[in-house]
Order: C-alpha cells, then structure tokens, then sequence
C-alpha cells in the first residue's frame, strides 16, 4: 500500500470498476465518503465500485476529490488513471457533471433501482416485454409501488402508486397476457456488477493493479457485447431493438429491415455469440451474412458495426460476388503487413507473421470451394486465432457474397491495428479473519427514486 489513506485501482478482472483500499481499519470519515458515493465494503478495508453504467472510473475520480477536500490523502494508480483518461477522450460526462445533464441524473436514478434491487429494498412482482423494452412492476418496503421501464442504466420509475394491488391491476390492464411472474432475467451487466463484487467478498484480493500493454488488434481483450450492442443502438437511431421469442436472443434491425444484426447473450460452446445477417429487401432470402465468437478481439467487433452503421443499407446488404480481383482487394492489407499465403487445395490461408513459438497464431482463411454459388450457404471466409480451427480461441466466419470492402476493413484491423489487453494481478485467497473480522456496512436505505409521471 501507498502512504495514502485511501489508494484507487482498477479492478483485477471488471473493465471498469475501482477498487478502493483504506490504509486503517478506523478511517470512519474515508468509509463515509466511500458509501456516500457508491463504492461498497467487500472486505476488512477493501471497497469496490461497480456501476451499470459503466462510469466507475469518473465516480472514482470525484471520490478522490472528495477525499482531497476533507484532508484525506488519496492516490490513483497509473493503471486506473490510464482507464479514467481513456473514459474522458471518449467523451464520457465526468462525474462532477452529474446532475446537470439529463443523461446523467437518468442513469443516477437507473442507478439507483439497480441497488434498491440488488439489496432487497424493491420487490418486483411481475414483467413483461413491451415490444424492444422491458417493464416491471414492484413494491418498496416503505409501502410504495412502481412501474418501470428499461433495462441497465436505461431503467426508470415511469408510475407510483400507493398499494401493491394497485399497481399490479394497472400493470395487468396494460400488459395483459404478456405479464410474466417474478422479476425478469438478469441482464449480462447486471451479472457482470454483481459478479465484479461477490468476487472479491468470496476472498479473492488483488496482489497489485491490473496491468495493461498495447498490443497488435489480434490480440485485444473480447468486447463486453451487451455495452456494445447498447452503446450501438443507443448512437444509431435507424437500428432498432427486438425482442424474439426466447430472453437469450437480442435482434437489431436497421430501419431498412435489409441489416439484421443477433446477440445470443449466454452461447453454448461452439455457437456463435454475433450473428450479422443482410437481405437484398425485407421478404428475400439471406445474401450473405457473418458470426462471431464470444472471444474475438474488441477492434474486431467495432470495425465490423461501424462498418454496417455508415455504409449505405441497400448497397451493402447486396455484397460482393466472389473474383479473383475481390479475394486480392479483400486481402490486400494482409499482404502489405506481410502475412504470408499457403494454398492447399480450394484453400488459400494467410498467416500472421512473427508468432513463431507461440502456442497461437491468428490466419485468415478463403474457400474457393464454399464461395461456389450453389454453396452460398457455406462460410468461405474464416478469420480465427487458436492451435486450429476446430478448436478457435476466437473466430470470424463469413458466407460469400459478404462485401469485399467490408472484408478489407476487418483484415486491415487485424494487420495494421493496435488496442489495450488487460492482464489481472495474481490472485491470493484472503485470511478468513479479514472476511469475517466484522460485518459490512450496509447501504443507507432509500426510497424509489423520483418518477416520470405520478399518481
């Protein structure tokens, strides 16, 4: 530990969560100031900050303020000041602004909900699926019950009233047979909040920050898919949102209803996590279409939906027939960063240079045979990492007919680009006394928080 009273780190495994480390065990002013801005206890003196608006490292730097004010030395790790400069270059509302945008006070009440549920101060009694979006109705100890609306850091109170007979009629009367029992599933960040704090309760602590290195776009830690798909229809008003029949699937469709873009959210071993199909019009059969694995590198995913997001949607959900002259455009920037082609048969595999003595290499590879039109059903074109291609450690497939240009822009992230991997700290199992010395300080309690509308 530092000299300073209070020390600020990344979280060990959480892309953006913090976690705060109090030097003395009755630091009662630093713990006060550590609860009254989010963070919560998960060990002796161990505190840890994770949000579902993934704004942590702004929370964390009004925090360390705070502490500045009240003459408490604070310091910040140089791992986690390179997440919160990362957050600031992207645009991100500091923390200190919360309450003047109404983006912000938005997210603080969704905020808000998420915590009153976790902790068991808001029942949900039942929900349902009003057409992309989610709704609830529940009841807070304090007697006053609620409808909500959204999901994640998009949930909000949108009705009060006060009995829970009440509540649930108007709910049912708005519903009908949608209305579900119980509250809905997690969602993937839901899951990912709770797990970033039940993982250091259990007792495992950090043995130092977590380190972070530039590395070649192959190698870039996996995107947190459902912040992305949010992030992307949240950025892009002509796509959106569907709800299918089963809660593990999210659709995305463009406006268009030619681009249609899948996120299974839990994929069983060997299913594709992202599937991104394009049609010709809305009543025709599929012209081409792409998956991915949960694991494929950040830079990967993003240049693939920035791509879709600014191409025309009728241009590009026609393709590109398969040539000789497309396969070289569509592998040019392999070939300029020197990754070197092996032809077998139909197949022509390009890998990437300098991984010589690794146990993984990533390879591009294209099937004459697959891109065949009485095949366009097969994948012709393959982008993995791994020891081979039936056991990837990540992978891209795509059928023909999927756009050269489009190809060429992902083959150029994989040879020229460059992202952050993260790598955690060791891991060492906390002594039992440090868990059970004494027990946490609970959260204050609060009340639902102000709705849109009221009775």
């Amino acid at each position: 530990m530092s000299n300073a009273d209070v020390l600020f780190a990344a979280h060990p495994t959480h892309a953006t969560a913090v976690i705060a480390t109090v030097s003395s065990d009755l630091h009662l002013t630093a713990n006060a100031l550590l609860a009254g801005h989010g963070f919560e206890p998960v060990t002796k003196r161990t505190w840890a900050l994770a949000r579902i608006d993934h704004h942590e490292p702004c929370w964390a730097t009004l925090t360390a303020q705070s502490m500045v004010d009240k003459g408490i030395a604070s310091q910040i790790t140089p791992e986690l000041r390179k997440v919160i400069d990362s957050h600031t270059s992207k645009g991100q509302h500091p923390a200190s602004a919360v309450g003047r945008d109404t983006r912000d006070r938005a997210s603080v009440e969704a905020q808000q909900i998420h915590n009153d549920l976790r902790h068991g101060r808001l029942t949900i009694h039942a929900h349902a699926y009003d057409g992309p979006s989610t709704v609830a109705v529940g009841t807070y100890h304090d007697g006053l019950s609620v409808h909500l609306h959204g999901e994640d850091h998009l949930r909000a109170v949108t009705d009060v009233f006060p009995s829970p007979v009440q509540a649930v009629s108007a709910f049912q009367r708005l519903h009908r047979e949608a209305v579900r029992p119980g509250p809905a599933p997690l969602t993937h960040t839901e899951r990912e909040v709770i797990e970033a704090l039940t993982s250091l309760r259990n007792g495992q602590e950090s043995q130092g920050p977590s380190r972070r290195e530039i590395v070649p776009a192959l190698a870039a830690d996996p995107a947190d898919h459902e912040a992305v798909l949010d992030q992307f229809l949240n950025q892009h008003a002509n796509w959106h949102k569907h709800r299918v029949w089963s809660d593990e699937t999210t659709l995305a469709i463009h406006e268009s209803q030619t681009l249609r873009v899948q996120l299974l959210h839990e994929p069983e071993p060997g299913d594709a996590t992202w599937t991104i199909a394009a049609y010709e019009s809305p009543v025709s059969e599929r012209a081409w279409r792409i998956t991915l694995s949960a694991a494929t590198p950040a830079p990967v995913l993003d240049t693939l939906l920035d791509e879709l997001a600014e191409a025309d949607p009728w241009d590009i959900a026609l393709g590109s027939p398969v040539t000789d002259k497309t396969v070289t455009q569509a592998t040019r920037p392999l070939s300029d960063a020197g990754w070197q082609p092996t032809i077998n048969g139909p197949t022509i595999t390009w890998e990437a240079p300098h991984t010589g003595g690794q146990e993984s290499t990533v390879r591009v590879r294209f099937d004459a045979l697959s891109a065949h039109p009485a095949h366009s059903y097969l994948d012709a074109w393959a982008l993995w990492a791994g020891k081979n291609p039936e056991q990837p450690t990540w992978a891209l497939h795509a059928s023909a007919y999927t756009p050269t240009a489009l190809l060429a822009r992902l083959t150029e992230t994989l040879a020229h680009d460059t992202e952050t991997r993260t790598t955690p700290p060791p891991q060492h199992t906390a002594r039992s006394e440090r868990r059970t010395s004494r027990a946490p300080i609970p959260p204050a309690a609060a009340g639902p928080p102000t709705s849109r509308r009221s009775r």
